[in-house]
């Protein structure tokens, strides 16, 4: 009898440790899982911002509603320009993309009945990296020209961390030959030991994202 006791025991524990192993599993991934939304949320923000004004040498896709015939993917010029069907060159550099869909419009109106146009964004030309996460002011970040930028350089433009951040543990995510890469940073390495070999220059197109400290 005793011993038949002993035997249901034992597999009520290994039930428990297995059931307590399967949730600290799911905790993880969803942990993880919202790590990466969080920052493709971020980032689609930051990147569909309407105060982002568009650059000389950004690829910009055209379409114009019930006119495919028109649409074009072009790269504005070094002069701020695309150079459109019907209206010849336009300048759209300087402008957000609400006011150049409304200039197109407004050009193409000689033309066309009540035209619809939609500028998207295909490529970023400027040197832009994006920091997200635990930091006071998440942003993207404009490189300035002929110059490199820092991981605390960035970090420090985005306002600094936050009480709550996981200082040693942020993320470097960069793409590379159409692949992802993550790079885990110890800041505090550099902060208070001075190890400046850790403060990485940065690359345009670089998701810096400081996660949340779990304690």
């Amino acid at each position: 009898m005793l011993r038949k006791i002993n035997v249901i025991l034992i597999a009520l524990l290994a039930l428990i440790i297995t059931s307590a192993c399967n949730t600290k599993a799911n905790v993880k991934n969803k942990v993880v899982n919202s790590s990466a939304q969080d920052i493709a949320d971020e980032l689609a923000s930051l990147k569909e911002s309407s105060d982002y004004l568009l650059h000389s040498g950004d690829l910009v896709e055209l379409q114009v509603y019930k006119e495919e015939d028109m649409d074009r993917t072009l790269r504005i010029s070094s002069q701020g320009t695309i150079a459109f069907p019907l209206i010849g060159n336009i300048k759209i550099a300087g402008l957000n993309i609400s006011q150049a869909e409304n200039k197109v419009e407004e050009e193409l109106k000689s033309y066309l009945k009540n035209p619809s146009v939609s500028i998207l964004i295909k490529e970023y030309a400027n040197k832009t990296l994006y920091v997200l996460g635990q930091v006071k002011k998440p942003s993207s970040i404009s490189i300035p020209p002929e110059k490199n930028m820092t991981l605390l350089e960035a970090i420090t433009s985005a306002g600094g961390f936050t009480d709550i951040a996981a200082v040693s543990r942020v993320k470097i995510l960069r793409m590379e030959n159409g692949t992802q890469r993550s790079i885990e940073v110890d800041v505090s390495q550099i902060t208070k030991e001075g190890n400046k070999q850790l403060d990485i220059a940065l690359k345009p197109g670089d998701v810096v994202f400081v996660p949340q400290s779990l304690f």
